[in-house]
Formats: structure tokens, C-alpha cells, sequence
């Protein structure tokens, strides 16, 4: 018999301004912790320097983390010109340097082959799988790795400040699986100056912005009382990009038991995927079939 995991059925979202030099990892137990939670997650990992939205998932919302984790996301970052490092940030050993430091004009015009869909090439301290071992695993052993290229789609990628000549401020919004990292250490490269991420900050993911988030010291502060429940944003929030439909009273246990229902819908085209809400409340996400929902993830009131 399994055994029944320790906490509180509590679901929602809580907003976490991660702080530099701790793990995603490390926020998502300490916040599973603070609210004494049976289940957690986060929606997409930021590196231990890095600050910013760390959304955090709990209970039933960890449902929902693939649609946040999909959504555009906007970072702001400084680019330290002059130097490549072996792990693209300022935490890594810097492997080349280089005098030329390009103007302006020369930046925002290599900054447009860094917009639209491209490929990057992961960091080798980077947590993708190399042979079923993380990458960065085999770059701290030293072992130097021919990593495959992956699509990224850039939004958006503007020159907001040049502070000194060494270094520069870029605000990016892209979509899923996006290495900011990559795209200092390539902006260097194709400017014929080298560069490493020296700042890193995410502003917003999806629909949660840093500015809303709570700190590491309020988690801590107000860990197991009931004001850190206030600041819990509720599940429906990460289905914000999806059509919501309605459905009736009788619907709701057929669609929790994952068979399909009726549903009210408006400008919702047949086969697009949708969530059904009930009071307001989620009940199930699913496709959309005219006039009846079929679905394929289910919430539990």
C-alpha cells in the first residue's frame, strides 16, 4: 500500500521573487514547507543566480504548470562584453577575452538575428540530458559536449541601456525553453567580442509578474500561519491562455470521472482545447467537440 503523503489539500499559486544563490528547487520545498502542502511544483526553473518569478504550484495547480511553463516570458539581463566564460554567467571560468567592444548601432542591428524562431545551442552547464546524465554533471567533470541545437521563439529582444562600454542591458520575451545564457555567449560571438550574462533577472511568466511576487524572508516570516495563504492565487489562473467554457450542474461529475459532457461555449472552435469551469470554479481541461467537452486532465474539488 502506497503510502499517504503528509500536508494540507491546499491549491493555487504563489508568486515567489526568487532571490540570487538559491535553487528553483530549493524555493519549491521551503514554500512546501511554509504552507504545509502535500504536493508542489514550480513553473520553469531559474538558475541559482538568477531573480525573479519563480511560480510555484501547489496541489491541484501543478496541473496546470505545462500552460504556464508554455506561456511568454520576459527577462531582463546585463551582458558582460569582453569575456566568455565556460559556463556562459559570471559563475564560470572565463575562457577567452577580447578588446573590441562594438557601439550601439553595431548591437541593435545583431540583436534582430536573435528574434523570430532560431536555434540555441544549450550552455554546457545546463541541465538538459546527455546520454541519460545531466549536461552539467559531465561539464563539471570537464567532459566537453557537442550539444544539439533546440528551437527557441523569440518575441522580442531590445537594447534598453549601455551603462559602460563593457556592458550592456538587454530585455528579451520568448517563449518556452529559452537560454538566456545562450543568447549572451552567441551575441558575443556574432559581434566578434565574446560575452557572458552577468545579471539576470525574469520580470513576468505568463501572467505572473515579479512586481506581485513575495520574498523568500515573507515565506519565511509568515511560514505556517494563515497570512501566507493570502497571498495564494487561485489554480484558474494558470489556464488563462486557454478558452474557458461553462458547464452545467449535471456535467460536472462526468467530466471529473473523465467522460465527456455538455458544455456552454462562445468563440470556441471545434478541437481547440479549452477548460470548463463550474461557479467559477475549474473543473476539468480538455477538447472542445461542439457543444460537449472531452477531457484529458481533471480537477479534484
Amino acid at each position: 500500500m502506497a503510502r499517504k503523503r503528509k500536508g494540507r489539500d491546499i491549491s493555487g499559486w504563489l508568486v515567489i521573487d526568487k532571490p540570487a544563490g538559491i535553487t528553483s528547487t530549493a524555493v519549491v520545498n521551503k514554500v512546501r514547507w511554509a504552507m504545509d502542502a502535500k504536493k508542489a511544483g514550480h513553473a520553469g526553473t531559474l538558475d541559482p543566480e538568477a531573480t525573479g518569478v519563480l511560480a510555484v504550484a501547489l496541489g491541484e495547480a501543478t496541473k496546470t504548470v505545462p500552460y504556464i511553463t508554455d506561456a511568454l516570458k520576459a527577462y531582463a539581463f546585463t551582458v558582460r562584453l569582453g569575456q566568455a566564460t565556460n559556463t556562459d554567467d559570471a559563475e564560470g571560468e572565463v575562457i577567452a577575452q577580447s578588446d573590441l567592444r562594438p557601439d550601439d548601432d553595431a548591437i541593435k542591428a545583431a540583436l534582430g538575428g536573435f528574434v523570430g524562431d532560431i536555434m540555441q545551442v544549450p550552455p554546457q552547464f545546463s541541465a538538459v540530458k546527455v546520454d541519460g546524465e545531466r549536461a552539467y554533471k559531465k561539464a563539471r567533470d570537464g567532459e566537453e559536449m557537442a550539444l544539439a541545437a533546440r528551437p527557441l521563439w523569440v518575441e522580442e529582444l531590445l537594447l534598453v541601456d549601455r551603462p559602460d562600454a563593457d556592458h550592456v542591458v538587454l530585455e528579451m520575451t520568448c517563449g518556452k525553453g529559452g537560454y538566456v545564457r545562450s543568447i549572451a555567449r552567441d551575441l558575443g560571438d556574432v559581434l566578434g567580442c565574446k560575452g557572458h550574462v552577468k545579471f539576470l533577472r525574469r520580470i513576468w511568466s505568463g501572467p505572473f509578474q515579479a512586481e506581485n511576487g513575495i520574498t523568500m524572508d515573507q515565506v519565511d516570516a509568515m511560514a505556517k500561519t494563515p497570512d501566507l495563504d493570502t497571498y495564494l492565487q487561485p489554480l484558474e489562473v494558470g489556464l488563462c491562455d486557454l478558452p474557458e467554457v461553462r458547464c452545467l450542474a449535471e456535467s460536472v461529475a462526468k467530466l471529473r470521472n473523465g467522460n465527456p459532457a455538455s458544455v456552454i461555449a462562445s468563440d470556441v472552435e471545434y478541437g481547440e482545447e479549452v477548460w470548463a469551469s463550474y461557479d467559477g470554479k475549474a473543473i476539468a481541461v480538455g477538447t472542445y467537440r461542439g457543444g460537449e467537452m472531452q477531457p484529458t486532465r481533471v480537477f479534484v474539488a
